[in-house]
């Protein structure tokens, strides 16, 4: 089983290349999970619960300067950089409006496993994954009625209930389960990466396989829009947070949290309130970020 489980991360870049070439080739293989994203997504979260102790959330209380830039990175600049590369692209109005309600979204899980693959600072990640979806009932709507002039509500029971049986529920299960067993866990956490990994895996081949029809058509202009919005929130996570002399393992979970968002939760508020077509870009943010998220992984271990 260790063995497996070395294999699936040092070739966690293929696991995930492969499950979406199978979503987008035979999607019907992979679109009856659609029900088993959330269990996934928990599955998941409770792997980071038990990597973490409360002490370590606790002691962030110290540098309030860490989730401060990160959730103002979050929410200012990755809308502001949506707005600013759907004009730079020409894109047309829809298409726009779909690339600003993903870049107003809030932080989601998949930046959480990224920050654990790639041991940077987990507590961190969580903490504003959190603080972020706890504002997005107010932000999110903001920018997309600033930027576009488009006025949608979002649910706050709602999102608060999804965050609590998706993140908070099976995180706060797995710090009580390290904090009972401690070390007796540890040899089920050194198998979690790769339970992580094929999970993600599984999550990004339904979502490519439930929007195989329109992946098929290549739209190139929104999927360069997309990956130059990843791209600009990676780079500026950690540029910045670089310039502010913080330490390395924050820089980096800093570009993580602002370069992937909740595109999940994009998808729905475009299908919901407006279009399939404005939803497009968050589809294909969905399957771009993690792959991007992978590849950057996959450097900082090679760089470290």
């Amino acid at each position: 089983m260790k063995n497996f489980s070395q294999f699936i991360e040092k070739q966690f870049l293929i696991v995930i290349l492969l499950f979406s070439l199978v979503g987008f080739f035979f999607p019907s293989s992979l679109t009856g999970l659609k029900s088993s994203i959330p269990f996934l997504l928990g599955i998941i979260m409770l792997g980071m619960g038990m990597t973490i102790d409360f002490s370590d959330l606790w002691s962030l209380r110290r540098q309030p300067k860490w989730i401060f830039l990160g959730i103002v990175l979050q929410f200012v600049l990755m809308p502001l950089l949506a707005y600013g590369i759907g004009k730079i692209l020409q894109l047309s109005d829809e298409l726009l409006l779909g690339l600003i309600i993903v870049g107003a979204c809030p932080g989601g899980t998949a930046s959480n496993v990224m920050v654990y693959l790639a041991k940077a600072h987990v507590p961190l990640s969580i903490t504003m994954t959190l603080i972020s979806t706890l504002l997005a009932p107010i932000l999110t709507p903001f920018w997309i009625y600033y930027l576009a002039g488009e006025s949608i509500d979002i649910s706050f029971l709602s999102l608060m209930q999804t965050t609590f049986w998706i993140v908070i529920f099976p995180l706060m299960d797995g710090l009580i389960l390290r904090r009972l067993l401690k070390k007796k866990i540890e040899p089920v956490v050194a198998i979690f990466p790769s339970i992580s990994i094929i999970a993600i895996s599984l999550i990004i081949g339904c979502v490519v396989g439930l929007n195989h029809e329109t992946l098929k058509s290549f739209p190139v202009v929104i999927i360069l829009a997309v990956i130059l919005h990843n791209l600009a929130g990676f780079i500026s996570g950690y540029g910045i947070s670089r310039l502010l002399n913080f330490p390395k393992d924050v820089c980096k979970t800093i570009a993580f949290e602002v370069g992937m968002q909740n595109s999940g939760l994009g998808v729905s508020l475009a299908i919901v309130h407006f279009t399939k077509l404005i939803a497009l870009p968050s589809v294909i943010f969905s399957v771009w970020h993690n792959i991007a998220g992978v590849l950057t992984v996959k450097f900082w271990r090679i760089k470290n």
